[in-house]
């Protein structure tokens, strides 16, 4: 995700163009960290806008800041009902804009996985899922999709206060987003077969697909409906059950949604999802030995540490882990639109984004001209705020970790020698001064040897530096570890399809940036990751194909 790139704004705004998505770093970095460690960046405060009932009925009365009211389930969802953790362990969710306590949900033990695994395999193996055909199970998807949009505005609430995106984005991303990728995959339900091969007249062979199994599903905090819809589709499609652990900085809307996976007439243990952190719940299910799969999306450094772990019995893997993007405008680009697609692609969701193409490489010739551009784009538009306000463009970061994190990246760039264009400062107008925010921050004068170039950031951080020639661009470009995204701006289509066909990237964007869309291929190479997600490519993860070769008539 990931959209990662979900940053499909341009109904949303007409002036620059965008589009949502996964989830990178931040909360997949902390993945085998002591709890205690990762509990301290989560402290309780009691907020304003909540009012806590009865937690031992395992749910919740909620008062969003806009006002919005609804009853949240704090439990682990395990074969269609809410329990307690068996540890007792919670996880408190936090607000970004105010650093104010929401909530808490149950926190999932080993224990705790190992009874939703256990669920899964007899989902699996019962008629009730096993002997679904494909049209009921994507009539099963399509309810899903249906509850989704009527709880829509709900949905995209508690997004916003759990996460600090814009409402707006929300609400028509990454809400929308999730509709639209559940009902894709619902039309290819009935629609995944095997076919006939010629061989001999002796011999009739034909394939089979069918589901890989139990997949653990580990999902960002940046995108979390969004990234649940792109690995719960293509799984359910498929016939697998699922066992997913949402990130624990943003545990709340994944268990809104459980409640409509159960109203939608899933049977009982096909979609289990469990709270937890990662380092004892995202550990279990990677260890776990009756997993089949893990699709994960996260920092590049937990992707090794999970694909480690996963080899205990060789499970199938999916991950879609960091970047570092490069944009490229060349000189006879159309300046303006590049400036608004680039400030899209990386402030958009506060640059919590896997694909923000966070380097912008622009011919000598006009670089100073696209600075000058880009910096009124983000003057003009780059509203930061409170994401409950329509006005809004980028909210606050996701944590105060994060938030730290990508301030010390400022005071690495002035030491490197980089030149401070805007921003680098915190954001005090929200809140009273509260909050997890930031400035849009632009750093020019920059050199590959930079930390600011080569490391991924994630926030709304960007580094420019300057080409002479297409051979040297396309070298800048590749001169990465990371390989998930890339964008070019150029009105010469043969030099744009020439330089896309030799970047090293999963994807290439002419003349756009991060306009993703879930009927198209997204992932990437490198170590950003292993295997694809959306589209017909996603399918191809959550699979198998198995060869039957029937014998007529040789005999021995």
């Amino acid at each position: 995700m990931a959209r990662h790139p979900l940053l499909r704004l341009p109904r949303l705004y007409p002036s620059t163009r965008l589009s949502p998505s996964l989830f990178t770093s931040p909360s997949s970095a902390r993945y085998f960290l002591p709890s205690t460690q990762i509990r301290s960046n989560l402290f309780i405060r009691k907020h304003k806008h909540t009012k806590i009932f009865n937690m031992a009925d395992l749910k919740v009365d909620l008062t969003a800041p806009n006002g919005k009211k609804f009853t949240l389930p704090t439990g682990l969802f395990i074969n269609n009902e809410f329990v307690k953790s068996s540890s007792g362990d919670k996880i408190t969710s936090i607000n970004p804009t105010n650093e104010e306590n929401i909530c808490e949900v149950e926190a999932a033990s080993v224990d705790d996985v190992d009874k939703a695994v256990k669920a899964a395999r007899t989902a699996l193996n019962h008629e009730s899922w096993r002997d679904l055909s494909g049209t009921d199970k994507g009539a099963l998807m399509n309810k899903l999709a249906d509850l989704v949009e009527a709880n829509k505005e709900i949905l995209a609430t508690i997004e916003t206060w759990d996460n600090g995106k814009p409402y707006s984005v929300a609400l028509h991303g990454d809400v929308a987003e999730v509709v639209g990728t559940l009902r894709y995959y619902a039309g290819w339900a009935d629609k995944i077969f095997g076919q006939t091969i010629p061989s001999t007249p002796l011999k009739f062979a034909y394939t089979l697909k069918q589901p890989i199994g139990v997949c653990a599903q580990i999902i960002p905090w940046n995108y979390p409906l969004a990234m649940a819809a792109w690995k719960l589709g293509p799984a359910l499609a498929g016939g697998n059950t699922v066992v997913m652990k949402p990130a624990e900085q943003t545990p709340l809307s994944i268990l809104y949604l459980a409640t409509l996976i159960k109203e939608a007439g899933f049977p009982p243990g096909v979609i289990n999802i469990l709270n937890g952190y990662g380092r004892e719940a995202g550990h279990a299910l990677a260890s776990h030995l009756d997993i089949d799969k893990v699709a994960f999306t996260g920092s590049t450094a937990t992707g090794k540490m999970i694909m480690k772990t996963a080899s205990v019995n060789m499970k199938n893997i999916t991950l879609e882990t960091g970047g570092k993007s490069p944009l490229l405008v060349f000189a006879d680009a159309d300046l303006e639109q590049a400036a608004k697609w680039a400030h899209g692609g990386i402030m958009g969701n506060s640059g919590q984004i896997c694909t923000a193409n966070s380097r912008l490489l622009v011919h000598e010739s006009v670089k100073d001209k696209f600075v000058g551009i880009f910096t009124d784009v983000i003057k003009s538009t780059n509203v930061v705020g409170d994401p409950f306000d329509e006005a809004t463009f980028q909210g606050p970061q996701i944590t105060k970790a994060q938030y730290d994190k990508i301030l010390g990246y400022v005071e690495t760039a002035k030491s490197e020698g980089a030149t401070l264009t805007c921003g680098g400062v915190p954001f005090k107008g929200v809140s009273g001064g509260k909050g997890y925010f930031i400035e849009p921050t632009v750093f020019t004068g920059v050199t590959s040897s930079m930390k600011i170039y080569r490391e991924e950031i994630f926030g709304p951080f960007v580094a420019i530096a300057s080409f002479k020639t297409e051979e040297e661009a396309i070298a800048m470009a590749n001169d990465t570890v990371y390989g998930l995204g890339s964008s070019i701006f150029t009105q010469n289509m043969e030099v744009g399809h020439r330089v896309a066909s030799k970047i090293h990237a999963g994807m290439v964007w002419i003349n756009s940036s991060n306009d993703s869309d879930f009927r198209i291929p997204f992932g990437g190479v490198k170590q950003s990751g292993i295997g694809r997600e959306l589209g017909e490519a996603g399918l191809a993860a959550y699979t198998q194909e198995k060869a039957i070769h029937v014998n007529l008539g040789n005999r021995l």
